[in-house]
């Protein structure tokens, strides 16, 4: 019998989803999205980089802004407004403390109950090694769950940007997880997730050879589907969820 994932929490109301690139939570999360901001719930987005490595045949001074530009876009469809961007560099950010101190200060400035992150795993199932971006960010957002409600850890946030400790996380949802927890029904975002990856259009069409409406509508709704046996018979979007 295939263990049942469990549903999301639903007592809460602002959540903050922190991740290395552009389109990182097109790719997993943004049916889950969808729904939450449906519901009345304030989600902001929160990227390390602004992607500027990730297209070959455009240099990173024109590939930033190109990113930039899509994120905002395929946020907007799935009702996220606030994107907000570290300037770190696209594919060597670095795990540490700088990043720790930068993800905690916007946890202090937007105080979710909720964090969302990436795979900080060193691979995709045991089948395809994580990059070093995703990594780094997953571990450092997980640890700066902690490090925000800790007024002795990175003090200069207060004393010098009078951002206050915010102890107030609760949980730390880990999308794209080979070890998923907890799910959230796909139903009534799945479309606008589709639409959502599909603004990501420069990327995608270096990406792949296929139509890019038929790639992003067959890569999302087939992880829905699959993660439908383990939640129901309905499809899903899944989480590991660690409770703080």
């Amino acid at each position: 019998m295939t263990e049942q994932l469990k549903p999301m929490p639903a007592d809460w109301q602002r959540a903050l989803a922190v991740v290395a690139h552009p389109d990182d939570l097109e790719y997993g999360c943004a049916a889950a999205v969808a729904g939450w901001t449906d519901g009345g719930r304030d989600v902001t987005y929160l990227l390390a980089t602004r992607g500027e490595a990730g297209i070959d045949t455009l240099e990173p001074e024109r590939c930033a802004p190109l990113r930039e530009q899509e994120q905002r876009a395929s946020a907007a469809v799935v009702g996220v407004s606030r994107v907000e961007f570290l300037d770190h560099r696209d594919g060597v950010v670095e795990y540490g403390t700088g990043l720790r101190r930068d993800i905690a200060a916007a946890i202090r400035r937007h105080r979710p109950e909720l964090l969302i992150t990436l795979n900080h795993r060193d691979t995709w199932g045991g089948v395809a090694w994580n990059t070093p971006d995703h990594r780094a960010v997953g571990r450092a957002t997980l640890d700066a769950a902690g490090d925000a409600g800790n007024r002795w850890i990175f003090p200069e946030l207060l004393s010098e940007q009078g951002l206050e400790p915010w102890g107030g996380v609760r949980w730390v949802a880990v999308a794209g997880s080979s070890t998923p927890t907890h799910a959230v029904d796909a139903t009534a975002g799945l479309e606008r997730s589709v639409q959502s990856l599909l603004a990501h259009r420069t990327y995608i069409e270096v990406l792949t050879d296929e139509d890019p409406e038929a790639y992003c509508r067959t890569f999302l709704t087939g992880s829905a589907r699959a993660a439908a046996e383990r939640f129901g018979g309905r499809p899903a979007v899944t989480f590991e969820l660690f409770a703080r």
